[in-house]
């Protein structure tokens, strides 16, 4: 059902940890670092001119790749908001949007994506800085399996909870699995690009500090039940979430 309240900007938090439910995340693919730009200007005209489309849906945001070619768009709702949105007076007006950004940036290649559910939630912890960057961690299982995603992300739990020097520049990080287990999204947020740059680029191995609890998530993460796994980094493009 639509709401009468425009679209607000927000902030990557306010999506990441507004409501329950479900989260999808697709890609598109536009060319340049000008079509980004030009994109996402074109997203937030698009959403910010029309009424909140689903009272159902917790936010919108747009994340900009540091490739200077894709946007991904992950969208919180909950349960019973996701089939509406793709029916009736919510899909006239998505339809709507989607030619407006298309009149604008013409050529856009949309990729899909995948589902998750929202898992497990570490951090900001008080005082934290405001996310600059998003780091996207996605792996792959080699088949369905609920119980190997959580426990992989239970594992990275653990080793997170132990560091006895976490990162600088570390923000918080947000869990999710896909509804046959054979996905895991990390939605990680940092400081800056920078911060996480440094954090890769320190001795050890990656992130994590040279523990025992990451030790075995670098065994898990490397076994041959791990079909791939991607890392990426994105600028913050447009957080759309309810107005008031």
């Amino acid at each position: 059902m639509s709401m009468s309240v425009p679209a607000a900007i927000g902030t990557v938090p306010d999506v990441v940890r507004s409501g329950t439910g479900v989260a999808t995340l697709t890609t598109w693919r536009v060319g340049t670092p000008e079509r980004q730009r030009e994109a996402v200007a074109a997203v937030t005209a698009a959403w910010r001119d029309r009424p909140w489309p689903d009272e159902g849906l917790a936010g919108y945001a747009v994340l900009v790749g540091e490739d200077g070619d894709t946007l991904r768009h992950y969208v919180r709702w909950s349960d019973e908001a996701a089939p509406a949105y793709y029916r009736d007076s919510a899909a006239a007006g998505r339809a709507a949007r989607t030619a407006e950004v298309d009149a604008a940036v013409p050529g856009i290649e949309r990729l899909g994506g995948g589902t998750y559910v929202p898992h497990l939630s570490l951090g900001p912890a008080p005082g934290a800085p405001e996310p600059g960057c998003v780091v996207l961690v996605e792996v792959e299982f080699d088949g369905p399996d609920p119980g190997r995603a959580r426990e992989w992300i239970a594992a990275v739990e653990d080793a997170l909870r132990t560091t006895p020097v976490p990162a600088p520049g570390g923000v918080s990080a947000h869990f999710h699995v896909s509804p046959d287990g054979r996905r895991v999204l990390n939605l990680a947020e940092w400081e800056s690009a920078r911060a996480h740059r440094a954090a890769l680029a320190a001795p050890g191995e990656g992130v994590g500090s040279p523990t025992p609890q990451w030790r075995r998530v670098r065994r898990v993460h490397g076994s041959p039940g791990v079909a791939g796994s991607t890392v990426t980094r994105y600028a913050p493009g447009v957080v759309l979430v309810p107005g008031a």
